[in-house]
């Protein structure tokens, strides 16, 4: 109840400037958490797609990739797959390592959408401190220019309150919003060298392959 009622008391002597970064800590944590489930999705989906994809690729089987990404909805499936059904109309490698590339940034700019806001947000969420701050001490500076002397002290305090919340709180909010925006391009970063390695072991084993079809025919 105490802790309460301190969280209270900070927002209330903070000023107005409480209220535009207390809204940029709410739409930060939103972007945060729909991204987090998104990635975290991804995840999970690739590790159960990387079993599939491994046992394929270990006994030579690439229809069992193309299979398995016909209807899948792991991104590490859909690159394979989009590689994979180059080769229907074209025999090189370069236009399967061509196709994935493609695939690859799709699935980036799907898990990146809205990622770039929560640096953006932290940002704006140390200037709207900062700016509270000045403000508070304009407000402290004038009250103490044209206050009666006994008011002085009580109007500094209550004006030097206001800033030193303001940029407290602007930090507050900052700091773990580009903590997050950190850890986020971490994990999405993580998605796509996962589905990058895989997408070179795949076109190892089609050199191999195509490398044992010539010599046979030799």
């Amino acid at each position: 109840m105490e802790i309460t009622q301190t969280i209270i008391r900070f927002f209330q002597e903070g000023g107005l400037f409480m209220y535009p970064i207390a809204l940029v800590m709410a739409v930060g944590l939103a972007i945060a958490i729909e991204r987090w489930l998104t990635i975290s999705r991804a995840v999970g989906l690739n590790r159960k797609a990387g079993k599939v994809v491994d046992a394929a690729l270990k006994q030579g089987d690439l229809q069992a990739i193309v299979t398995a990404a016909a209807n899948a909805k792991a991104p590490l499936l859909r690159v394979l797959g989009a590689g994979l059904a180059r080769l229907d109309h074209a025999q090189r490698r370069e236009d399967v390592e061509y196709a994935m590339e493609e695939g690859v940034m799709e699935v980036m700019i799907r898990l990146e959408k809205r990622t770039p806001y929560l640096a953006t947000l932290a940002n704006i969420a140390t200037l709207l401190g900062l700016l509270g701050t000045i403000i508070g001490l304009i407000a402290a500076f004038t009250a103490v220019a044209n206050a009666d002397p006994a008011e002085k002290a009580a109007l500094l305090s209550k004006s030097i309150s206001i800033a030193m919340n303001t940029t407290a709180f602007g930090l507050m909010t900052a700091i773990p919003l580009s903590l997050i925006h950190s850890v986020m391009q971490s994990r999405t970063a993580a998605v796509v060298d996962g589905i990058e390695m895989a997408g070179i072991r795949l076109l190892n084993l089609l050199s191999y392959q195509r490398t044992c079809a010539d010599n046979n025919r030799a």
